[in-house]
């Protein structure tokens, strides 16, 4: 088994299972010719809903849907246009109603931000949390980061 990752050690895009790459939009700047703060976001958002939405992997139990409940970013480098970029997500926990996940954004093979989000399963009909089905948990189950 691998060692747990340390908040000391930078971040390795090889320890979050679920990759993908996109490419950095020039509406994605700022006048100081960077990728915009919120622009990262929108990163992170990409990299969650493929992984959750993508019929394959069977994240989506019928009538209930992922929202997010908590985003928290650290900014470590700038991007810049033209360029494309890696994302990486890991699986930190699952919890009875949620998801807590490891996320990062690497631009020329560093990593440029990082972020903590959390999603919430809740039924669409009472718009309420609603506990993961075990089945839908054990799906995540291959994308957890390592050593977590």
């Amino acid at each position: 088994m691998n060692a747990p990752i340390s908040l000391n050690t930078p971040p390795r895009l090889e320890d979050y299972p679920f990759r993908l790459s996109d490419n950095v939009r020039f509406a994605d700047l700022d006048p100081q010719q960077h990728v915009n703060n919120a622009v990262f976001a929108s990163y992170f958002e990409t990299g969650r809903v493929t992984l959750i939405r993508n019929p394959a992997y069977g994240l989506m139990p019928e009538g209930l849907s992922w929202m997010l409940v908590q985003l928290n970013i650290s900014f470590k480098a700038e991007i810049r246009w033209p360029g494309t970029i890696e994302l990486g997500l890991g699986v930190g926990k699952i919890g009875r109603t949620s998801v807590s996940y490891s996320q990062v954004v690497f631009s020329n093979g560093a990593c440029a931000a990082s972020a903590e989000a959390v999603t919430v399963l809740v039924d669409k009909a009472l718009r309420k949390p609603a506990a993961i089905p075990d089945e839908i948990a054990a799906k995540f189950k291959p994308w957890m980061l390592r050593g977590a």
